[in-house]
């Protein structure tokens, strides 16, 4: 695995047959995790530690289940889409 590859989550209902998943990057969120992990096994205190939210996200499209349903995606759409199922 690499960063950016998506960890299953809600992206995996797009590439299962769902119309259009959006979600955080699960690697993303596992990394910094880790640095958090790092910190409190070096004594800082969790409590000390910030609220982070997630920052990175990704959109799915399944072209084939558009096409199914007889919808037409939007081309400004498919180009924002981090990655198109067919």
């Amino acid at each position: 695995m690499s960063p950016g590859d998506v960890l299953p989550g809600n992206i995996e209902h797009a590439e299962a047959g769902g119309l259009v998943a959006y979600s955080a990057n699960l690697f993303d969120l596992e990394r910094r995790a880790a640095t958090f992990v790092d910190k409190i096994l070096k004594d800082v205190k969790p409590a000390d530690l910030p609220v982070q939210q997630p920052t990175t996200f990704e959109l799915v499209i399944n072209l084939k289940t558009a096409k199914a349903l007889g919808l037409t995606i939007p081309q400004t759409l498919l180009l924002r889409a981090d990655r198109i199922s067919e």
